[in-house]
């Protein structure tokens, strides 16, 4: 428990870290990789390239700050990003690194303003939620190998892969030690680690598992990036380079994103490769009255659609480049007064669809929805 006056402290800070919270943060992230580059095998490195990870962690900051004196308001935060982190390996011996450099581009930013007192009481929360989240991801990976899964990586070998349309590849993993599989509850994703050529470090990426088959293998579905952009060289690797009989590292199921149990009314709403946990939890909604709106930027490129009409009782498509966006007109009549609506793709479509539900006055409960990316980047 932290003493009031530390409580008072952090919160006085709140101004000023809403100010300076992402320079902050980008402070942190340079002087960390500069003294600790191997942690670069567990950072994605598009995330740090496009500032959406210093962005996340400011607002994880931010948030921190302003309930420090009832830190269960960001519990759904917390799982969220200990999902993440256990899904990468994050391990506890992580976090005193993470803090005294987090400490040290506060008061690097800051300067004077940065008094003796506030870095304390900094310290001292910080200590209180870097135990908190140690002992939510422990839980979480006692709960992961109690499951099936297994603590961190093993190798998963590449048993197939199939093209969706012109942009989208499925790749089957199968497990190298043979053992069985630990369920995937859909809308769930695995990290896959691997080596790619011309790269110092190793690369993380996460995706949604598309099918748990028959066969023993979880299969993922990879948009194929453009190769200028940063996020570009894994999927390339992956679409062009990978050897057929490629071993890489793949992590045990994890995330929150998942189909809530019930017989209500399911509406979903995809943007994109967002897509691809939407289906797989329409392949599970199969007793309950389903629609689908499906958001892409042409017909060529929209993955999984023709299973998708099979399976919603409503459908409807919206290609951007000659429909433009989803709107409210669209959406109302697919709503029902217990629709519980899911909604998944890129950043700036997501806030857009949850500001379209709201003015539809559909409930904060009933809306769910994640999108590709650090947690607490909306």
């Amino acid at each position: 428990m932290l003493q009031q006056q530390t409580i008072d402290i952090i919160k006085s800070t709140v101004p000023v870290l809403e100010q300076h919270g992402q320079t902050i943060t980008k402070t942190f992230y340079r002087n960390l990789f500069e003294a600790h580059p191997a942690l670069l095998n567990i950072f994605n490195h598009t995330n740090q390239q496009k500032g959406r990870q210093p962005n996340a962690l400011a607002n994880t900051v931010y948030a921190a700050a302003v309930h420090i004196d009832n830190l269960e308001a960001i519990v759904p935060a917390v799982m969220l990003i200990a999902h993440k982190h256990r899904s990468l390996g994050v391990l506890p011996e992580h976090y005193p690194i993470v803090g005294e450099f987090l400490l040290k581009a506060i008061k690097e930013v800051l300067g004077d303003a940065a008094t003796p007192e506030i870095i304390d009481a900094w310290g001292q929360a910080y200590g209180v939620i870097a135990d908190i989240f140690i002992s939510v991801e422990e839980d979480l990976y006692k709960e992961t190998e109690a499951a099936g899964g297994w603590r961190l990586f093993k190798p998963f070998n590449i048993s197939r892969k199939e093209a969706e349309n012109e942009l989208v590849t499925s790749f089957y993993l199968t497990p190298a030690d043979g053992q069985p599989l630990p369920p995937a509850a859909p809308g769930q994703y695995i990290s896959l680690r691997l080596s790619v050529p011309g790269e110092e470090y190793l690369m993380n990426r996460q995706y949604t598992v598309t099918d748990v088959t028959d066969n023993n293998e979880y299969r993922i579905s990879v948009k194929r990036e453009s190769d200028a952009t940063p996020n570009g060289r894994v999927s390339v690797y992956l679409h062009d380079e990978i050897p057929a009989d490629a071993t890489v590292e793949v992590s045990a199921p994890a995330g929150l994103f998942t189909l809530n149990e019930g017989n209500n009314d399911v509406l979903f709403i995809s943007g994109g490769i967002g897509v691809t946990p939407l289906y797989r939890m329409l392949t599970a909604a199969s007793d309950r009255e389903t629609s689908f709106i499906q958001c892409a930027r042409n017909e060529r490129v929209a993955a999984f659609t023709e299973q998708i009409q099979q399976l919603a009782d409503n459908y409807e498509a919206v290609y951007s480049d000659t429909e433009g966006y989803v709107t409210k007109e669209q959406i109302q009549p697919m709503l029902t007064a217990d629709t519980d609506v899911y909604v998944c793709g890129p950043a700036p479509f997501m806030q857009a669809v949850i500001g379209q539900l709201a003015e539809l006055d559909v409930p904060q409960e009933r809306i769910h929805y994640e999108f590709f990316g650090p947690a607490l980047a909306i």
